[in-house]
């Protein structure tokens, strides 16, 4: 009998006691969180329930299971203490992990539920919580996963040897992963330095997009149409890149338009207030309309509008570029650039110049394309065609007959 309740006690009792641990800590967990509506701490540290059970009960089969007695668990103890050992060591980590995630998710809550906070302020905290929970989770995964092996025997052995080795592995270690501890470093410098953060409007590599995730090596951009662009932390350390929304959101846009010269200004500058009026994306902070370059054939005409954000300034430039263009072609047609194709206006009269402008001779053909009429040459040269009509009345009888040619 004493076989069968003392591995019941031992067992049962760990699991009973733990569920009543359990049960306890969320009651008072509900009860705080019920009094305590301004901070959400409380009602997240629930979640910590889990963990917390696996440790109590880890640690009470640890104490107390080679007192069952059972010929089983006496003959693979070392095992058995072995095992319940690395959980204990691993749910402790997991219980670490949830805490600290619990309290920094707290802090930021409540810190982004003031609505005097400035959104750009937000987005840096929100950017140096993320990192700082990423570098909490990797040095207690690190220290975890280094007691789990010093618990192996043989494992103390090689850690003793790689400690009188550290330097030499270490300089190894910096050489190797390089590039691995730049990127590192450079998540410090971006979660701390306030270069960019998690929602920022960023332009890099010619690519428009926002800052969607930051993590300790690499950065992700969501562009405009639904893209991922990663990449490494350190490019943004090292190489210059726009960032939309550091120093404020707002926006300034510009939309030029190529015009006749006889566009109406004044009735466009009235016609780009009507617009703006009616769309909700402008600030309404700035516009103008002016006149910025003109060519032969056309004029510049720019249009400057504002807005609260990226996506809301080019909303608002396609807006004024449909819609103006729309009452041009309705209202002003005359104003579009157009395209001369008139044949050229030939000069007064319809001869050409007189003998004492040309030298007593017509222009020749190639002189008229080559513009090189103040070339002298013989003035006896007959125009041309002459030569031709003269040969012919050369063989003309004097009488005007034509000659006689062959036979007969």
């Amino acid at each position: 009998m004493e076989n069968v309740l003392r591995p019941l006690i031992v067992l049962g009792g760990s699991v009973v006691l733990t569920l009543f641990v359990g049960w306890i800590v969320d009651v008072v967990l509900r009860r705080a969180d019920a009094r305590h509506h301004e901070t959400p701490l409380w009602g997240l540290l629930r979640r910590c329930r889990p963990p917390l059970m696996v440790v109590l009960l880890a640690a009470l089969l640890r104490g107390a299971y080679d007192q069952t007695k059972l010929k089983l668990i006496e003959d693979h103890e070392k095992g058995i203490g072995q095992v319940l050992s690395l959980v204990l060591i691993a749910a402790t980590a997991w219980l670490i992990v949830r805490v600290a995630s619990t309290i920094v998710e707290s802090s930021y809550a409540r810190y982004a539920s003031q609505q005097s906070r400035d959104a750009a302020r937000v987005r840096r905290v929100r950017t140096q919580v993320t990192l700082i929970m990423r570098i909490v989770t990797a040095v207690v995964g690190v220290v975890a996963v280094a007691a789990m092996l010093m618990t192996f025997p043989n494992m103390q052995a090689i850690g003793k040897s790689m400690l009188a080795s550290a330097g030499i592995i270490g300089i190894v270690a910096g050489v190797a992963a390089q590039s691995t501890l730049g990127n590192l470093f450079a998540g410090f410098q971006i979660a701390f330095g306030d270069m960019v953060r998690i929602g920022d409007t960023v332009v890099v590599d010619g690519e428009w997009g926002v800052v969607e995730e930051v993590t300790l090596t690499f950065l992700a951009v969501r562009t405009w149409d639904e893209r991922r662009i990663t990449m490494p932390v350190s490019y943004f350390t090292s190489k210059p890149f726009e960032n939309w929304s550091r120093g404020g959101a707002q926006m300034t846009g510009t939309v030029f338009f190529q015009l006749d010269h006889h566009a109406p200004v004044a009735a466009m500058r009235d016609r780009l207030r009507e617009i703006l009026a009616a769309t909700p994306s402008w600030d309404g902070r700035d516009w103008s309309l002016a006149v910025t370059d003109t060519t032969p054939n056309t004029m510049e005409v720019r249009v400057v509008v504002t807005a609260k954000d990226a996506d809301d300034i080019w909303t608002v430039r396609c807006a004024v570029r449909e819609q103006m263009i729309n009452w041009l072609c309705a209202e002003h047609p005359y104003a579009l650039p157009k395209v001369n194709t008139a044949e050229a206006v030939p000069p007064p009269g319809d001869q050409w110049p007189t003998r004492s402008s040309s030298n007593g001779r017509a222009p020749r053909p190639e002189e008229i394309h080559t513009n090189n009429a103040d070339i002298r040459t013989d003035d006896d040269a007959p125009p041309p065609g002459a030569r031709g009509a003269a040969a012919r009345r050369s063989t003309a009888s004097p009488d005007g007959a034509q000659p006689r040619t062959g036979r007969g």
